[in-house]
């Protein structure tokens, strides 16, 4: 995989499933993160090729549940991300999909307290022995393109001293969040501090945070000097952020969403999740569209909502 001049569709907990990542492709992302997917799930699953729908499913054995879908359309593009404290484990996980992914990348920058506190996500970036265990042992292994994504430690001067031990673990790229551990959405992210990772490192580094239009990613370059740039929320709220010729208004994208969803049979939590994220930047939940997402319990119910009921059925009936 290449990494000059990309626009990256950013892992995003619950919403960065196959529909968003297709849809954010369709507008121009030239590469889709899945969401991270914790190794011993992943260990938990069987690969299904699914004729139902032409995917490629990752179940639960236990479950029976869809852990991680993907397709042949998007299988130069996509993005593994791991959450992982363990090298050996790591590199299992990471062979049970390495032949249908395009990259596989380490989490090391999630503050969230499940990741944290099984010793994954930015729980790793106080870790660095550990961090070189992991990379080296999947770029070892694999035929795969290994990177992974970190977020700013408490100095710029840390920053870069673990950037370097990664860059030496033998990496492709280095996707830098630019805020710290601590940071909350609100706060501005830091581009100065990811300008200084990539002057002191010579591969790719994707530069991330605060990218909420077109013209973001042109400005965010600039100031980093980064070869890439990936975007989360931005690409949540509207997929066609990675339109130059501007965005869709979001009633379209919502709908567009949902058509995905259910020509791809998504998940209808994962697809509540994500319409709910919509509608909470542009509208409001207690208004009778988000009471009606939120009460819905399936593809049907919020197919309904939107007035979608006949392209439900017709796919239903036609898979």
């Amino acid at each position: 995989m290449e990494y000059q001049n990309k626009h990256i569709l950013a892992p995003m907990v619950r919403v960065g499933t196959l529909p968003l990542r297709l849809l954010a492709a369709e507008y121009g992302a030239d590469i889709t993160y899945g969401e991270e997917i914790i190794d011993h799930r992943i260990l938990k699953c069987e690969r299904r090729v699914n004729d139902y729908i032409g995917t490629i499913d990752f179940v639960d054995k236990g479950t029976g549940d869809v852990v991680f879908r993907t397709c042949h359309e998007e299988r130069n593009r996509i993005v593994f991300q791991m959450g992982t404290s363990d090298a050996v484990r790591a590199l299992a996980a990471a062979e049970l999909v390495s032949e249908d992914v395009a990259a596989i990348d380490i989490n090391m920058g999630c503050p969230r307290s499940f990741s944290v506190s099984g010793g994954m996500g930015a729980a790793l970036l106080s870790k660095p022995e550990l961090v070189h265990d992991i990379l080296a042992t999947l770029r070892r292994n694999l035929n795969s393109t290994v990177t992974c994504k970190i977020r700013l430690l408490n100095s710029s001067h840390d920053t870069v001293e673990l950037s370097r031990q990664i860059e030496m673990s033998g990496v492709s790229a280095l996707a830098v969040h630019g805020r710290r551990v601590k940071d909350r959405p609100r706060d501005p992210a830091k581009w100065n501090e990811i300008a200084d990772v990539v002057s002191a490192l010579s591969i790719p580094v994707i530069a991330n945070g605060d990218v909420f239009d077109y013209e973001h990613f042109k400005r965010i370059k600039i100031a980093t000097g980064a070869t890439s740039v990936m975007v989360a929320r931005g690409a949540l709220w509207n997929a066609s952020i990675f339109r130059a010729e501007g965005n869709f208004s979001w009633e379209d994208i919502k709908r567009e969403y949902l058509r995905k969803c259910i020509l791809w049979d998504n998940d209808v939590k994962s697809t509540k999740q994500t319409l709910k994220e919509m509608i909470m930047h542009y509208s409001c939940l207690e208004l009778t569209e988000g009471k009606a997402v939120t009460k819905s319990q399936t593809l049907a119910d919020i197919a309904k909502i939107y007035g979608e009921e006949v392209y439900y059925q017709f796919v239903t009936k036609n898979r």
